[in-house]
């Protein structure tokens, strides 16, 4: 593909303003060593000199450190050290991991902040590592990601071939060209239960920042085995609870919630949200962690089949990772932006490109809701206003 694909080659190109000459030289400034031995060694610059080759040596060594972190998962180190203080000797035995290689992984993982050195060889969790034994869903994550790692082993040939075939685009069978279609239930169970088990931080975040007990009735669209449902149901007991998702998936939840408690007060639908009616008797319908899941031309699909349904007093309820310009939000947003690459659909979008998208869908009264952790989640809501 040519360069004149991508650019107007008929026009000069135009002159840098003054903020990005300035730049330029300053990046001259900072790309040079010399520059860079004085500020390391002048005492007011210093400290911060150090910060940015911390941040660099990070950054180059990521993948080691999520492999470290991995390691610990798989050998079950943070429910071995759960009860108490073990030698490095035990841990060894217990993970059936010759000595020195015990000897290796668990001063990395020290420094990685997952276990601490109590004395004479024993070893404890440190506050990560009791995090990360507290969350299933965490640890699923970690599991899950070494699939995307193996489709990430050479960034440049998927972003120059986006379509190459990976085993993320395959795990989530739902998203990209399907659009829900053609899903078996072998393949809804492989991804359903991992939506369950990490859907705990993000329930917590939109049930914190959106009061649901406003509401009579809430649709969950897409979602899942009804893991958002469940903690909204026991968070409001008023709340009457239905979800909407493909075939294999709703009768997966129905017998889900059914074990949990909530046969009285759940409903389970199938269909394709993309294609089929949507019940709209629900004042609330929510999509977490659905939208972004999608391209534009799937999810404005999806919105306008839901604007199709809402009745003009129901809520439309949107969370996922949104892109800004916190830090929270950007490190969600480059994270995302390479897992949809290898999930070949979806997007972190940022609070204005969902407004617009909701806004071509009929939709109105478009607010943000702010969230603790936007790292996990942020919140739109929108009501129909418009006729299609």
């Amino acid at each position: 593909m040519a360069v004149s694909d991508f650019m107007d080659l008929s026009r000069p190109p135009a002159r840098p303003g003054l903020l990005q000459r300035l730049r330029t030289l300053r990046n001259r400034l900072v790309a040079d060593a010399g520059f860079q031995r004085r500020v390391a060694r002048f005492p007011l610059t210093r400290g911060f000199a150090r910060k940015q080759s911390e941040a660099l040596f990070r950054a180059t060594t990521g993948f080691v450190q999520s492999q470290i972190l991995f390691a610990c998962v798989e050998i079950n180190l943070f429910a071995m050290l759960a009860d108490g203080a073990l030698s490095t000797e035990d841990i060894a035995a217990r993970a059936s991991l010759p000595l020195r290689s015990a000897q290796r992984l668990l001063p990395a993982a020290r420094a990685l902040g997952l276990v601490r050195n109590s004395g004479h060889g024993m070893w404890m969790l440190a506050d990560t590592g009791a995090v990360i034994h507290g969350n299933e869903g965490i640890r699923a994550m970690i599991r899950h990601h070494a699939m995307l790692y193996r489709d990430l082993a050479d960034p440049v040939a998927l972003l120059r071939d986006p379509q190459r075939q990976t085993e993320t685009a395959d795990y989530w069978a739902y998203a990209g060209e399907r659009m829900g279609r053609d899903v078996s239930g072998a393949d809804a169970e492989t991804y359903s239960a991992l939506m369950r088990s990490s859907q705990d931080l993000v329930a917590t975040e939109v049930l914190d920042a959106y009061p649901l007990e406003r509401h009579e009735a809430v649709l969950d669209i897409g979602g899942g085995e009804g893991a958002f449902l469940a903690a909204a149901g026991k968070r409001h007991p008023a709340l009457s609870l239905s979800l909407f998702d493909l075939p294999p998936v709703a009768e997966r939840a129905r017998l889900i919630m059914k074990g949990a408690g909530f046969d009285g007060r759940f409903t389970a639908h199938g269909g394709n949200f993309f294609t089929d009616d949507i019940p709209g008797d629900a004042d609330c319908i929510t999509l977490v962690r659905v939208l972004c899941d999608h391209d534009d031309a799937a999810a404005s699909a999806l919105l306008r089949n839901i604007r199709r349904s809402l009745s003009p007093s129901a809520t439309l309820l949107i969370a996922e990772p949104m892109d800004g310009p916190k830090p929270g939000e950007s490190a969600a947003a480059a994270y995302f932006a390479f897992y949809f690459l290898a999930m070949q659909s979806g997007a972190c979008r940022s609070p204005q490109e969902i407004t617009a998208l909701l806004a071509g869908a009929g939709f109105g009264s478009i607010k943000r809701v702010r969230t603790r952790n936007p790292l996990f989640a942020s919140v739109i809501t929108a009501k129909a206003v418009n006729e299609l």
